[in-house]
């Protein structure tokens, strides 16, 4: 995990021990935005936000006949965007069942190098996702007009983007863990949740039979030179609740 998103989990967890800390005043003490809001069965909303997506590869290290290696990676990140809609069911006081369907609009830029010539390649990979996550949201207690959580779930995925005859291709299907962590706060007609989710994938994403590259074998060997490719991404979301 890289350090950024180190440090934003220890703030968040920090936050969430924070309240239970502070004694002498009660909530009733306080202007209280919304003091009713939590105990609602059902919770509506909808979101908008922004991701970054990544590819992590496994390289199987298969040479070439002429001597000839490929490895890929992914040096940068761009932004993506997101929309989604948001259902939230109360387990109890302090755990709900989210369901927070939506679209994912990003791209991943890959690079290809061969170690004997020194040769390079690039593919921007463009990704439209559906997805359909699911997780458990944990909740602390309540603290004037906000109230940190921790979330964990999992997030089945489809890329409905048309694929191209590229270098490399992915499949369309994928599933994720996620784990986040975020702060809910009450304004007086609504509640606004900042979040930061990390997804893991599981699956193996690269499609590595290529019958459209039997006439390339020059850009096939970049596929056969993978063992695996795995999905992950950053999510910062903002729901409107």
């Amino acid at each position: 995990m890289r350090p950024f998103h180190i440090s934003l989990m220890v703030v968040f967890i920090a936050a969430l021990l924070a309240p239970h800390s502070l004694r002498g005043r009660t909530l009733n003490d306080y202007n209280l935005n919304r003091p009713y809001a939590d105990e609602r069965p059902w919770h509506l909303g909808f979101s908008v936000g922004m991701n970054l997506m990544d590819l992590r590869f496994t390289h199987n290290g298969l040479t070439a006949d002429d001597g000839s290696q490929w490895f890929m990676s992914q040096p940068d990140y761009s932004p993506g965007f997101n929309v989604g809609a948001l259902a939230s069911m109360r387990l109890s006081r302090y755990f709900s069942l989210r369901f927070t369907p939506g679209l994912y609009f990003g791209s991943r830029d890959i690079r290809f190098r061969e170690t004997l010539s020194g040769r390079t390649e690039r593919q921007n990979i463009k990704t439209t996702l559906v997805v359909l996550p699911i997780d458990v949201k944990f909740s602390s207690q309540r603290y004037r007009n906000s109230r940190p959580y921790l979330s964990a779930g999992v997030m089945p995925a489809f890329d409905v983007s048309r694929k191209g005859s590229d270098f490399l291709k992915m499949r369309s299907a994928d599933a994720y863990l996620t784990f986040g962590l975020g702060c809910d706060f009450y304004l007086p007609y609504f509640k606004l949740i900042p979040e930061v989710k990390f997804c893991l994938g599981l699956a193996d994403v690269l499609q590595h039979r290529r019958p459209d590259l039997d006439e390339q074998p020059g850009v096939a060997i970049m596929t056969q030179s993978l063992a695996k490719a795995t999905s992950r991404m950053v999510v910062l979301t903002f729901y409107f609740e």
